[in-house]
């Protein structure tokens, strides 16, 4: 059981995003990471690395005990004349357990909206694949005081429902590969508004320059059951300390 919680046992969910990051030779980090996991094993973890598309079948051949595998966007449809893109069927059958959705990056430079994202955590729920699905808001909304309204409403537009089977991630956009991280006080807050959103027994995670030297802080937040973890995903010296924090 996670100590900072009051509202059931939810196991912990330490996810790494590589996003466009990384080469076969890289997953030699990953090999090295889930050697280290072995002994001791963390309590109560779930690690999950979600590496580029190109990586998710010679990761998985690896067949790490210790970590899953996630995919990092799918399409919204199963198949069609859509060149280039991913359906979640095929991530699950190259290996992929999980897949994030609706991404501040794949919101801002494609366009995506809360429908798009919408789609896209229906189609992978279909395909048996775990969503992580991110929300979040920008400066300027955290600054107008419209941050909790804005981030609830992104999370009621693509899920409705209670958020059972669903990840849910929260990444303030400003915070996201800027060195810069929410207070305690404003993940708490956030978190808070998401767990009333949702079911008790939703994974809610904390995504936003989240590192080494304050994963530990952040995860004694109420209603945080782990990370979303960008850069410092990439190197086992890096995710190790994260996941064990």
């Amino acid at each position: 059981m996670i100590q900072n919680m009051g509202d059931g046992d939810v196991r912990r969910l330490i996810a790494g995003n590589w996003k466009m990051n990384g080469l076969e030779d890289d997953l030699a980090e990953v090999t090295t990471l889930a050697q280290r996991l072995e002994t001791p094993r963390p309590d109560n973890v779930d690690v999950v690395i979600c590496p580029p598309a190109t990586l998710i079948a010679p990761m998985h051949a690896l067949q790490f005990d210790t970590i899953g595998l996630g995919a990092q966007d799918c399409h919204t449809e199963e198949s069609g004349a859509y060149t280039g893109d991913l359906s979640a069927a095929m991530l699950r059958d190259a290996g992929a357990c999980y897949c994030i959705v609706g991404h501040s990056e794949r919101r801002d430079y494609h366009g995506e909206t809360d429908e798009v994202v919408k789609a896209k955590l229906a189609a992978a729920l279909k395909a048996d694949l775990i969503p992580i699905l991110c929300v979040g808001e920008n400066l300027e909304t955290r600054e107008a005081g419209k941050a909790v309204d804005t981030v609830v409403a992104q999370l009621k537009a693509a899920f409705p429902g209670a958020g059972k089977g669903v990840v849910v991630a929260y990444e303030p956009i400003w915070a996201i590969g800027t060195g810069k991280t929410a207070g305690p006080a404003e993940i708490e807050e956030m978190h808070a508004a998401l767990r009333q959103a949702t079911s008790p027994d939703t994974r809610l995670l904390y995504g936003g320059s989240v590192k080494p030297g304050n994963a530990a802080e952040i995860l004694a937040v109420s209603n945080v059951n782990g990370a979303l973890v960008g850069g410092a995903s990439l190197k086992a010296d890096d995710f190790e300390p994260i996941v064990r924090a």
